[in-house]
């Protein structure tokens, strides 16, 4: 028994979202669940996106599962991978975070049929359109704040998006200096 209790780490579990969510999609959910209801996290971004599907299971899960969850934009939250950023309670940028808005894109690598790519279409069309009013909700704000960034596209900086109230804007050079006075107090 006393083994199970140091095994078990000290504050919130800490998950990375690295690289193309898709890919690491199992391994993220499974991170999730691993994490008791109600339970605090971390989640760390730097992703370029990947399948509005894994976003929405992601961001679901968070808040299915009530999680307490900080999300940190270490270097670029894009596309995607604004979902589940905007289900955290917290949300954290640096003055160089990156965050991409965007229209969803229609994307197939698949041989279908006529009839499959005309549903497709179809569902393509009832997606898009619940999206963007989905991440205005989640992230607490007014559909044409996020639709501004969203229509043509737009890079946004930690810094705008902090200033939209959306995020807390954390100097990363401060924090640094910080550190190093403390080392050496």
């Amino acid at each position: 028994m006393q083994d199970e209790i140091e095994d078990q780490p000290e504050g919130p579990v800490e998950i990375a979202v690295v690289g193309d969510m898709t890919e690491n999609g199992a391994d993220l959910t499974d991170k999730l669940l691993g994490i008791p209801q109600g339970g605090e996290c971390i989640i760390y971004f730097d992703s370029p996106g990947g399948s509005p599907y894994c976003a929405l299971s992601l961001m679901s899960l968070i808040v299915m599962r009530e999680l307490h969850a900080t999300g940190i934009v270490t270097g670029e939250c894009s596309s995607a991978a604004l979902w589940p950023l905007a289900a955290c309670v917290r949300r954290i940028v640096t003055p160089y975070s990156v965050l991409l808005f965007h229209p969803m894109r229609w994307q197939s690598e698949e041989s279908v049929q006529l009839s499959e790519a005309a549903e497709w279409a179809r569902h393509f069309a009832h997606l898009e359109g619940q999206m963007d009013q989905l991440l205005a909700d989640m992230f607490g704000t007014a559909h044409d704040e996020i639709e501004k960034w969203v229509r043509p596209g737009t890079y946004v900086s930690g810094p705008e998006f902090a200033a939209a109230g959306l995020a807390e804007l954390v100097d990363v050079v401060q924090l640094a200096a910080e550190f190093r006075k403390k080392l050496d107090g």
